[in-house]
This record gives structure tokens, sequence and C-alpha cells, in this order.
């Protein structure tokens, strides 16, 4: 809350807000909810001077309410004096309390006390805004309503630190966690340095005071984990000594440690060579897809330096949640995420006059901050600018980890390879990227399947852009710029540009750089009217076209089914993606395999002469040319299987013996059978397509079926 909004005179217009109202009921009921499955005893007792009891939760945000809105009126008469003392919280202006650390001592008042308390709280509350109210005390309201939200999420933080606490482990609700999708390698989402904005956005509905006010932050360049670390990759941590190793840790991280036993983050346990931990939901086996929770600052720096990487400071997090939030997963709804930040107030901070001024200011030291949101956190409550704050050995909250590194335009470097091979590798189902195949070697392998008799994409796909180049051209404006992603050797690129006269220049994007090279010199010699400007990068990662694109009409293409390579939400990324960065107006070509017989996908993945088999072994020998990897090429083999339930071929490589693997000085073991997994190609129907592209802004201007074995070519207008 703004300090203005707190100085606002007490003789302001009165203001009828039926939706703070109907807000205020909202949240107050929430709060109940989240108490109802808990017994009397589970809401009095406090497991530790950081936590508090359930009971103290609901009385101390009832407490809030009486203090700051209605204690100054008149007509008001207080539900009992002495809950002044016992639930204030850290308040000097609004006179002495209860110490912290014995809250839990308070048997009485009884929890239906304390729930009368809040119904006689409520009373006074909403027959106040049910009949209008002034621009502070409507300022209040709202402020208090999102202190309310902040200790619903303690109340379930606090009441698991209890029951972690009770050799019973009872469970907060019923029923098993649902299990967490497979959440695939992280990938690397990239962002230029420059001037970027901090803070709450002008205009804002609300936002805390640690806020504001909004200004302006220097940041590198950059790259952000697309998703949160899993447990899966914290237990690699565990199993590689991360705990044992001093040199990974801050010298207080480390003091820590020592002094506590830190062995794996908290509520872990080992049961019959597993690991256990506790949840809401009870006792349970950890989830290896799962994002890590529960680990401190001091954890999740040492993590990051086991990885060779950092935490992100918190400008970065606003920069890139504000500038690609389709591009980050898991931002509000799974765990905070640390950042490298101190707690500071940002320049220009004043604290608001009066009590409500202690609310963060004070605390603005010896802390750092989190970004984001949790499992616990109320829908609605977090936002780009919100700011969490813990010192940095707490763990009890629902804290993770999303990762950060220096540079941007490194995903084609060895360092994003070898990223990329050690989180793959790390799952339980082991997975590479499929846009590691493409260094020069496998570029060249491509094109020999695409010879092959039994890979028909590239044969039909190309007849058919043939038959209907000139009709797409037609609908093509004067003076557009030819986009291709993941140009590849820019093969079918020349029918488009064949039929094109109106176009001015081409730009391939690639993340092999000497095959791009290659294609773009080539595509330059042969047709010199075209100015050609060859983009290096991960093209699933926000990037700038060249200048040389201009502000005119633009024309997307992407042939091949590579849109197959892409799950389905990040099919709908991609192009949600795509429609920005090619701008009003803009067309995309895309070219999507279609449904048909398992025999015949299975042997356009699996051709005679090997060439695919060829191509998926060659990203094992890239990574031994590349990151000195000792992957032994006979001791796998190449495997195609159409998955009908997803609609999807899949490539493996297979361990055909029990063996390990070194890269990246991790040794990573592989049974007999085991299977690496290197490629989705999911098939369409050109109903399903259009559908898909239609949620991502797109309109379908026109769709070419070829003659079997059937190839789609969908045309999308924005």
């Amino acid at each position: 809350m703004s300090a203005a909004a707190d100085e606002a005179p007490a003789a302001a217009s009165r203001v009828v807000h039926a939706g703070l109202s109907q807000r205020y009921r909202a949240v107050r009921a929430r709060t109940l909810a989240l108490a109802e499955p808990l017994s009397a005893e589970d809401q009095t007792v406090q497991s530790m001077p950081d936590a508090s009891p359930t009971k103290w939760h609901l009385g101390h945000t009832t407490w809030f309410f009486e203090t700051f809105i209605l204690a100054e009126r008149p007509s008001y008469r207080r539900f009992d004096p002495g809950f002044a003392y016992l639930f204030n919280s850290y308040y000097e202006a609004a006179g002495p309390r209860h110490a912290r650390p014995k809250r839990g001592l308070l048997t009485r008042p009884s929890a239906e006390t304390v729930r009368a308390y809040r119904r006689h709280v409520d009373a006074a509350m909403e027959a106040l805004l049910d009949g209008g109210v002034d621009t502070r005390t409507e300022a209040l309201a709202v402020l208090g309503l999102a202190h309310e939200e902040q200790h619903q999420e303690l109340i379930l933080t606090d009441i698991l630190h209890l029951f972690g606490e009770n050799p019973l482990r009872p469970a907060y609700r019923q029923g098993a966690p649902a299990p967490a999708p497979a959440p695939g390698p992280a990938e690397w989402v990239a962002f230029e340095g420059g001037l970027t904005m901090v803070g709450a956005e002008p205009g804002l509905a609300f936002a805390f005071d640690n806020e504001q006010p909004a200004g302006q932050a220097l940041v590198g360049d950059f790259r952000l984990a697309d998703r949160l670390t899993t447990n899966a990759e914290w237990i690699a941590f565990i199993e590689d000594g991360g705990y044992q190793r001093p040199e990974l840790w801050l010298s207080e991280g480390w003091d820590r440690v020592r002094a506590e036993g830190w062995t794996a983050p908290l509520y872990w346990e080992r049961r019959d060579g597993a690991w256990w931990t506790l949840t809401l939901s009870g006792f349970a086996p950890v989830d290896p897809a799962a994002p890590v929770l529960h680990v401190s600052y001091y954890e999740a720096d040492a993590y990051a330096s086991w990885r060779g990487l950092r935490l992100p400071t918190e400008a970065e997090w606003e920069h890139a949640v504000r500038t690609a939030p389709g591009r980050l997963r898991q931002l509000y709804d799974s765990a905070w995420q640390w950042t490298a930040s101190a707690y500071a107030p940002y320049p220009g901070f004043r604290p608001a006059a009066g009590a409500v001024g202690e609310y963060n200011g004070k605390f603005m030291v010896s802390q750092m901050v989190l970004r984001g949101g949790s499992l616990a956190t109320p829908p609605g409550h977090s936002r780009p600018s919100y700011r969490n704050f813990f010192h940095p050995w707490q763990r009890w909250q629902f804290s993770g980890v999303r990762l950060a590194a220096d540079g941007t335009g490194e995903e084609a470097s060895a360092e994003g390879f070898l990223e990329d091979m050690v989180d793959g590798l790390s799952l339980p189902q082991k997975k590479v990227p499929p846009k590691w195949f493409y260094d020069a070697e496998g570029s060249r392998l491509f094109e020999a399947i695409c010879e092959t008799r039994e890979y028909y994409p590239t044969r039909t796909e190309t007849a058919l852009l043939r038959e209907i180049a000139p009709e797409i051209a037609a609908r093509a404006a004067e003076a557009t710029v030819l986009v291709e992603f993941g140009s590849g050797a820019s093969v079918k690129t020349r029918l488009i540009v064949e039929a094109s006269p109106q176009l001015v220049a081409y730009v391939p994007i690639d993340i092999s750089e000497p095959a791009l090279a290659e294609a773009a010199a080539r595509i330059a010699r042969d047709y010199p009217q075209l100015k050609v400007a060859p983009v290096v990068g991960d093209f699933t990662a926000p990037l700038d076209l060249p200048p040389i694109a201009g502000r005119g009409r633009r024309l997307g293409f992407f042939p091949g089914s590579t849109i197959g390579n892409f799950r389905p939400e990040e099919a709908g990324v991609f192009l949600r993606a795509a429609r920005t960065l090619l701008g009003r107006e803009a067309k995309l070509v895309v070219g999507v395999d279609l449904v048909k017989d398992a025999q015949t996908l299975e042997a356009a993945y699996d051709d005679a002469a090997g060439a695919t088999a060829a191509f998926n072994l060659n990203l094992l020998a890239r990574a031994n040319r590349e990151l000195g990897a000792d992957f032994d090429l006979d001791a796998f083999s190449h495997r195609a299987v159409w998955n009908a339930r997803e609609s999807r071929i899949e490539m493996h490589l297979v361990s055909r013996k029990p063996q390990t693997v070194r890269l990246g000085g991790r040794t990573f073991r592989f049974a007999e059978g085991e299977t690496i997994h290197t490629e989705n190609s999911y098939k369409f129907t050109l109903e399903g397509f259009s559908a898909l592209a239609a949620e991502a802004g797109w309109r379908v201007e026109r769709g070419w079926r070829s003659s079997d074995p059937a190839f789609g070519v969908v045309l999308l207008g924005a």
C-alpha cells in the first residue's frame, strides 16, 4: 500500500465498492476453510519460533482489520480488549504484544472463541463495506485482504512443519499426492541485457509497499531455465556428495550444514533405500519429476555452484517474466524461487505513515528475496513484481530453485549442449532435446534420410509445395521478408523464393552455425536480388530479427513438420511467439505430417539403409567429439516406435548392455534395455492442427493435403 493511500483524508467521499465487499467475504471464508481439517489441538501448538499456530493466524488476521479500520470508529466495541496484546505481531506503534516464541502456549482463548472473534469483526467490516467507505479505508481493507492471503499460505507451511515434528506423520488432507508430469530437460531462455523495469507497474490496483516505487535496473545478458529444478536432479546432487563438499557452500551455509546435520531437503527421509518426504497429503515417496521443495537459500546456492551455474537476481527474474512469460514454466504455482538478491528497499522507498508503515520496511536487512509463488500461494495473489523474503537458512516454506547463467545466444555452444545432456541424462527417463541433432554431420545425415525410400515426408511435402507455391506467393504482400524457422539446408525454401518475386529479404534461423552459414551462402549466390541475413539461435527462445527484416510484411516458413517435435502445449507456445515475432498482418506456412498407419510411420523413422540410425547415434558421437564424453556407439542401438495414444513417433537410443558413461565430470549408469528418448514427432489431422493454431491467435487461410502417404501444409494469417 502506498504512503499516499495511507495518508488519504478520512473525510474523502465515501464509495460503495461491491466487489471489495464480496472479496472480503471470499478471502475470510477461504481462511476458515483452510483451518477446517484441523482439530482444536492442531490449531494451538507451535512447532518453532518461526511458525505460528493456526489459531493465532485466525486471530491475528482479524486483529488487523479491527486495529487499523474498526477501532477508530466510535460505534465499534472491541470483542475483547486483551486480544490487542495477544494478536499483535510486530507493530510497535500498535502497542505491546505477546512474545512470538510463546504463541503456542495460548491454550486460551479457545479455537471457538477465536472464531467468535472473527464473526464479531466480520459483521462490523461487512456492514462498513456494504455501506461505502472512503478511499483511505478502502486502501486499508485491500491491504488487509492481501495480508490475510499471506497468512493463508503460512497456515499451510506452519501446519506442515508441525506435522513434521509428529512421529506419526499425520496428513493435512486425504489422498495421495498427484504425480507430477514428466518435465523433460530444462530449456534455456536467453535475454539480452540493458535497462529493465523493476517494481509495481504504475496504475496497478494493488501492490505492497516493498514493490514500490517502480524504477530501472541494469542487467547483463543472461539465461534462465524454463522450469524449476526437480527432485531427481536434487537426488543427483546428494549422491554426488553435495552435502559433504564444503567447496560448494557459502561459509555460513556450510556452518549451518554441520551444525544442523543437513543431508537433504527439509522433511526428506531414507526408507528402505528410497527417499520419502512429508507433504500436505502425508508421508509419501519423493516424486522425481516434481520440483524440489523446502530448500534454503544456502542449499539453492550450493546446488547452483555444483551445476556450474547461479541463481538469478530479482531484476533478471522480473525482466524475464515480463518479456517472455510463455516460455517459462512453474512461475507461480509450484515453488517460491530463491534469487541472489538481498532484500533491500528500492531507491526512493518511503514507509507509509503510521503503524502500517512497519509492514515491510523494517525487515529490509539480512534476508534474501524469493520470486514467483508456490503450490500454497492463493490463486491470483502473486504477480511479476511481488517480493517475498526469508532468511537464507529458512527451509519450511515451499521454496525451490530456478537456475540462471551468464550470457545469451549460447544454446548452440558446448556449454549449452553439456547442460542439456547432463539435465537429460539425470532424469528417470533419460532424454536429450532433438535440437542437438543438427551439427554439420547431423544436417548431412538428415539430408541422407530425406533421400531414403521409406522417408516420405520430404518427398510428399516438396511435391505439395511445388504445386501450391504460386498460390502461397499470390497471398503474400509486396516487399515481403521471408523468415524461416529451423532452416537447415534451405532446400524447400527455393520453391517459395522462385514463386515469389515480391520477396526482398530472407532471414533463415537455425541453431547450427556451420550448416546455416553454408545454406545461406548458397541462397545468396543463387538469388542475388535477395538480401540474406542468417540468424544463429534457438528459434524456440526469444530473439530479434535483423534490421533488414524491417517493419514490412513478413512470411514465416516452418516446413518439415518440425512442429511435430514439440509437445502440443509447446507447439502452442511456439505459434504464439511466432505470431509476435512476425508481427501484424504476417502469414505463416507450416508443414504438418498427418496421422497414418503404424507400419508406414515406423519404417519412415527406421529405414533399411540405416540412415536414421546413424543420425540418431551421431548425437552420442557429437557428445564424444565436443564434450569429451565416452559413449561406446556400438553399445547403443536405434529404435523407432509409434505411440498411438500420444499420436507420435518416438525415437530412442537403447543401451545394449549394462554400462556407465562419463560426461562433464559425472558418471551416468545405464541398465540393459534402458533408453535415451531423443525425439518425438507428433502427427496431426488438418482439423486438429487448425484448432491448435486458432488457439494461438492465428487465422487459418488455407490448408492443403497431399496424396498418400498424406502430408499437409497450412497457411496461417495473423
